[in-house]
């Protein structure tokens, strides 16, 4: 059983940063990375990292997010510079063990002046 928690969100003003964390609970270390929902939008990958550190990002993200992860802490970050308006959802990370993936509980960030 991987259960998933994720933090680091909320208000922040446009040019801002935040850090989102994704720690993982059991045993394993699996790809990993965010989602993301806005309002009135579906889900879009944001950035994965497989277990061995390769990653990937949404064509949005234009070098202003990195996703890293500490094996020893079971935990992902999402490091966001530079946000926009537009990046205002409800982010959530999830892991890709063989079976199935698992999501965390969503963290909320909001771009707004």
């Amino acid at each position: 059983q991987v259960q998933l928690v994720g933090s680091g969100g909320g208000l922040v003003q446009p040019g801002g940063s935040l850090r989102l964390s994704c720690l993982q609970s059991g045993r394993g270390q699996y790809a990993m990375g965010w989602y993301r929902q806005g309002p009135g939008k579906q889900r879009e990958m944001v950035a994965t990292i497989a277990s061995g550190g390769i990653t990937s990002y949404g064509d949005f993200v234009k070098g202003r997010f990195t996703i890293s992860r500490d094996n020893a802490k079971n935990t992902v970050y999402l490091q966001m510079n530079s946000l926009k308006p537009e990046d205002t959802a409800v982010y959530y990370c999830f892991a890709d063990p063989p079976v199935r993936r698992y999501w965390g509980q969503g963290t909320q960030v909001t771009v707004s002046s």
